[in-house]
């Protein structure tokens, strides 16, 4: 992520109100590019260093970096929240969506509005949504959000929108190995000692009540992707109308065969 994504902002075309959003949520670039999204890092620490994600470090590094070190993330620091909304003032908005990774697995949502609690003071409108999902999941919240915009609905419109689109978002990943979730604190011990020891690949997804769970399992990296295809494709065909993100890093099998 461009360290100034934040800074710098398309200035032919006023929108009615600002987007906020974790760095968590993965909003691609060229939305956070077109349309007046800002972004409030995580931190991702290390035992000498403290990084602010996608600003200081990339997701590239940080994989890079796992068998040397293996990172905690953290909050966003005050500051760097206090800097994103004093940006989105200076820029003409006194209204502002904001869309958080799951207050299950992360505490930016509360975060965010404590901060927003302190802004509201001068005048500054939040609506705070809650998406109880994490990654694009989350992000697919603030592209519906900036479509909207470009429709030109007004604020209080979009939010009755949001409201309603609420839980027409998933994610469906696929991991390698589950040492890092384990690690991590964000899932049993025992179920990544299983998942070695018989090669089985889960798929993991969010629940209802935003927290981490397995939504399916095959032994094999291939089969556990084609399993999450079927997985979306199930999903996807609940609605009229779909979008689907595939979401990956480093080398991916069969990525032609997923697009397709």
């Amino acid at each position: 992520m461009n360290s100034n994504v934040n800074k710098i902002k398309v200035q032919n075309k006023h929108y009615g109100f600002a987007i906020l959003v974790d760095s968590c949520c993965d909003v691609p670039e060229e939305y956070l590019e077109k349309y007046p999204i800002y972004v409030v890092p995580l931190r991702i620490n290390y035992k000498e260093v403290s990084y602010r994600d996608r600003i200081d470090i990339s997701p590239e590094e940080i994989y890079k970096k796992l068998k040397l070190e293996i990172p905690t993330t953290s909050l966003p620091k005050y500051g760097d929240a206090q800097e994103v909304f004093e940006n989105i003032i200076k820029d003409g908005y006194t209204k502002i969506i904001s869309i958080s990774i799951s207050s299950n697995l992360s505490g930016t949502f509360n975060f965010i509005r404590l901060v927003s609690e302190e802004f509201k003071l001068r005048g500054i409108q939040t609506y705070l949504f809650d998406t109880k999902n994490i990654a694009i999941a989350s992000g697919m919240y603030a592209i519906s959000v900036a479509n909207h915009l470009e429709e030109e609905r007004s604020y209080e419109e979009t939010i009755s929108l949001l409201k309603s689109e609420y839980g027409n978002s998933k994610v469906f990943f696929c991991l390698e190995t589950l040492e890092y979730l384990r690690k991590g604190g964000r899932i049993g011990h025992v179920a990544s000692l299983i998942g070695a020891a018989l090669g089985i690949k889960p798929i993991i997804t969010c629940g209802e009540d935003g927290a981490y769970c397995i939504a399916g399992k095959e032994r094999g990296s291939i089969k556990c992707v084609r399993k999450a295809i079927m997985l979306a494709k199930d999903f996807a065909d609940l609605g009229k109308k779909s979008e689907i993100i595939i979401m990956y890093t480093g080398n991916v099998l069969e990525l032609e065969k997923i697009k397709d």
